[in-house]
């Protein structure tokens, strides 16, 4: 039985109004750029606050992507080539990969020329007080905060090094540089959320040659350079966030969740963020029935899909959260969440209109309340 309703969360990227996207795209980041990321995260906020979001963030508003923005605050890198190939369920399907991603092919980014290390403190500092600001300008209040951070994992996957000898080598190197801004997020309270789509969409992204055996084995050094960086960290204050990848392909080539999620729960965390929404994996709760949850865990599915502009009944998302606390066997370890971000860059790719995000965050509230007066 519940003994307190269900919370709700979601996974990160909110909508960003247009012109803030476009200053995103420019490299000014003078006094008009903080005006409108001030300006956008209030919005954010209240809108949090009127729809019923429990555990809350400031919507990633001031980043170009969710992965590499960190890459401003470490010292060693410069500007290079970053390999980018499709992933393989798109290349069974050239004509509709092609609608979806584009042309495949080498673009410019990050490129790791020297040992790094934290230096972006200053920076890190004002992202993380926009949000505090926000909340009492708006007189927002909320159970829970949360901030996203990219795995070393992930920022591997958008980079390239061109210092270091292995990835292995450069994956740890990003642990240890990485450390820092995870400690000075947990230092004020919110939660920490680590994005790690290497562990799952790395399957068919960057590791798409490899067998599950040999994936595998990569995931089990992805989880050791997490550990590795969040030493620091209580982890009851971090949630891992792990996906298939947000686009909107077949997803028939995705590596099952069963056939890895044992080495997650070596991960030093208190709680797993995974995709339940997603129609080639919504029969994954099963997983936590075989697998049981960590002692001390808890729970996020998402329960909304970001890949569609349909709105989901209450009662969708109501039954859905209902299978995952049969799995679980206690709907105090759950908490309902969205299958990823609605807004994870600013390129124009993201699938949920703007206007569709806020409805669908709502049904995921309603969805919530009626799963939680069932169980009480």
């Amino acid at each position: 039985m519940a003994e307190q309703p269900i919370q709700t969360t979601h996974t990160g990227s909110l909508p960003r109004p247009a012109h803030l996207e476009a200053l995103l795209a420019g490299s000014d980041r003078g006094e008009a750029f903080e005006t409108a990321v001030s300006e956008a995260i209030r919005e954010v906020v209240r809108r949090q606050a009127e729809v019923g979001i429990d555990i809350a963030n400031d919507g990633e508003q001031s980043r170009v992507s969710y992965a590499v923005d960190v890459t401003g605050r470490l010292s060693g890198f410069g500007e290079g080539v970053v390999e980018r190939d499709w992933p393989t369920d798109l290349e069974a399907f050239p004509e509709y990969g092609e609608r979806v991603l584009g042309e495949s092919e080498n673009i410019g980014g990050p490129v790791a020329v020297d040992d790094l290390s934290y230096v972006g403190e200053t920076d890190l500092r004002r992202e993380l007080g926009r949000f505090e600001d926000a909340t009492e300008q708006t007189g927002a209040s909320f159970a829970g905060r949360f901030h996203t951070v990219p795995s070393p994992g992930a920022v591997l996957r958008f980079t390239e090094t061109a210092h270091h000898s292995s990835r292995r080598e450069y994956v740890f190197d990003l642990a240890e540089a990485l450390a820092t801004e995870y400690e000075l997020v947990a230092e004020t309270g919110a939660t920490l959320q680590v994005d790690a789509p290497d562990l799952l969409a790395g399957f068919t992204l960057t590791y798409r040659e490899e067998s599950v055996g040999q994936f595998r084995e990569r995931v089990r050094t992805y989880i050791e350079a997490l550990n590795r960086a969040v030493a620091g960290v209580p982890d009851e204050q971090i949630r891992l966030h792990a996906c298939w990848g947000n686009y909107p392909g077949p997803h028939h080539h995705d590596v099952e969740l069963g056939e890895l999620v044992d080495l997650f729960y070596e991960a030093d965390i208190g709680g797993l963020v995974i995709e339940g929404a997603n129609p080639r994996h919504a029969h994954e709760y099963r997983t936590f029935e075989e697998y049981p949850l960590p002692d001390g865990w808890r729970l996020i599915p998402g329960v909304i899909d970001v890949k569609t502009n349909i709105v989901e009944h209450p009662e969708v998302v109501a039954e859905r959260l209902e299978r995952f606390v049969d799995a679980v066997g206690n709907p105090n370890r759950v908490v309902a969440g969205t299958d990823c971000g609605f807004a994870t860059v600013v390129d124009g790719a993201n699938v949920v209109h703007p206007s569709l995000v806020w409805k669908k965050l709502e049904t995921l509230v309603e969805g919530a309340e009626l799963a939680s007066e069932r169980l009480r």
